[in-house]
């Protein structure tokens, strides 16, 4: 009996030395051990980017012309398409200020990216540095397309500038960070994960393709900020140009951003590449009649033009474009939309299908040639247009010394049924000034990937805004 209680005891007695021993090394490290870690990946990330954050703001002035209603009757075929707008009104004038935010991608030479529509309509334009300086902004190129704008500031010596990322290997759920300014609040953090990429947004303007989505919240004012991974990269630009978002946020990769800063950095503006291929939509009636599998998605190649780079590959009429570098091609905004992300110079991998067979075919695209671009304006909308000159003022008995004048109309074509005749005056080709023919072929070389374009035609006192399909 007494054996069996010294075991007991012992085995206690054992088992308090064993749990004493273990309090005597735990306590004080339950007592003295650091606190929870505080300082994120977000947390420095933030503070290593904020002093490439801006903020931007812009004093403009709108002039409106409130027009009355006459109450007449058209005058001419012509006049009952289109409204006038010289008719007498008045003028008011505005004077706002809009807020957005930017991001330093050049600290050596003040670059600064930011949103188009940020500093559409700009006057005078200011951006504030974290540390509260202020500088005075040049525009050193705006795309529209894109949502995309550079400025410049000259600050005399480097500024912090923001480490570029890559957009191509995002991933579903990874932790994303947007600084900005919204509503006047500066540098405001949000943080959420990436909900989406290739997502597309129709506005009430046009559609933008290729967004990445995010939970993050941004809001009027982040426009033109950065979205940054965890490792504080830039891989996207804010927007804010979806009005019914709420809870998610957009914005246009850095990959897709890269390219066309190039351009505006370069030459002030983007030009689109060149491939020489002409497309039509694939729709199900074609898609049947040409015995093409179902469900076959993609754009089907009309013709090729002479002397293009296309030409040089083995891409034919009637073969069928199913992907574009990689991106698939659904459709002909689609298409037009993956060739915005090269430029000249850039080999393009274009997969087609021919004859139930899918083919390879690179190709190397350049610019459109300035000496074709007459043909192209005949070939897009109809038209040939010349300077005008006291000649041609003569000639089409018209006063206008400004735009260019209309010299030839071909009788198939929309503008031709509409009433557009030779002597009529191009003035604005979407919402560009046209000075003279040599700005007239850049516009058109532009927007040839467009779906259509507007026109702003004058004939004698009258003028008369015409969207034209291309």
């Amino acid at each position: 009996m007494m054996g069996l209680l010294f075991k007991y005891f012992n085995s206690k007695f054992k088992d308090f030395l064993f749990f004493f021993i273990v309090w005597i090394f735990l306590f004080p490290c339950i007592v003295f051990s650091e606190p929870y870690q505080r300082e994120t990946p977000v947390v420095r990330a933030v503070r290593n980017i904020s002093p490439a954050v801006v903020n931007i703001s812009s004093e403009y002035e709108v002039h409106r012309r409130a027009v009355p209603f006459s109450g007449q009757h058209p005058e001419s075929f012509f006049d009952f398409f289109f409204k006038d707008f010289f008719d007498p009104g008045f003028d008011r004038k505005y004077k706002r200020t809009s807020l957005g935010s930017g991001v330093i991608i050049d600290g050596e030479k003040g670059f600064i990216l930011t949103n188009a529509h940020v500093i559409k309509s700009t006057g005078t334009i200011t951006v504030l540095l974290n540390d509260e300086r202020d500088f005075k902004a040049q525009i050193k190129g705006s795309d529209t397309d894109s949502d995309l704008a550079v400025l410049q500031i000259d600050t005399q010596q480097p500024i912090p500038s923001v480490s570029m990322g890559n957009s191509e290997d995002l991933m579903i759920g990874e932790t994303v960070i947007a600084i900005g300014n919204p509503f006047g609040f500066s540098h405001t953090v949000t943080t959420g994960v990436i909900s989406a990429v290739n997502r597309s947004i129709r506005t009430d303007d046009a559609v933008y393709h290729n967004f990445i989505q995010t939970d993050a919240s941004i809001n009027p004012g982040n426009s033109g900020g950065p979205l940054l991974n965890i490792n504080g990269e830039l891989i996207g630009i804010n927007t804010a140009i979806y009005s019914k978002a709420q809870g998610i946020g957009f914005a246009i990769p850095i990959n897709t951003a890269k390219r066309i800063v190039s351009d505006l950095i370069q030459y002030g503006e983007v030009f689109p590449v060149w491939t020489g291929i002409i497309v039509q939509e694939l729709d199900p009636r074609l898609a049947a009649y040409m015995e093409l599998p179902e469900n076959t998605l993609g754009v089907l190649v009309k013709d090729i033009e002479k002397s293009s780079p296309a030409q040089k590959t083995n891409i034919l009429p009637g073969d069928v474009i199913l992907s574009i570098g990689g991106r698939p091609v659904s459709s002909l905004q689609s298409y037009r939309s993956s060739l915005r992300e090269f430029a000249s110079g850039d080999k393009i991998n274009i997969v087609l299908l021919r004859n139930g067979k899918r083919h390879q075919a690179p190709l190397v695209a350049s610019l459109f040639p300035e000496d074709r671009a007459m043909d192209l304006s005949e070939n897009l909308i109809g038209i040939r247009v010349e300077e005008i000159s006291s000649q041609n003022r003569s000639r089409y008995n018209t006063k206008v010394d400004k735009g260019v004048v209309i010299s030839k109309v071909l009788e198939n074509s929309y503008l031709f049924e509409i009433g557009v005749r030779p002597g009529d005056t191009i003035l604005k080709l979407d919402e560009h000034v046209v000075e003279n023919v040599d700005a007239y072929e850049k516009m058109i070389i532009k927007y040839r990937l467009k779906s259509s374009v507007v026109l702003l035609l004058q004939r004698g006192d009258k003028g008369y805004y015409i969207t034209v399909k291309l």
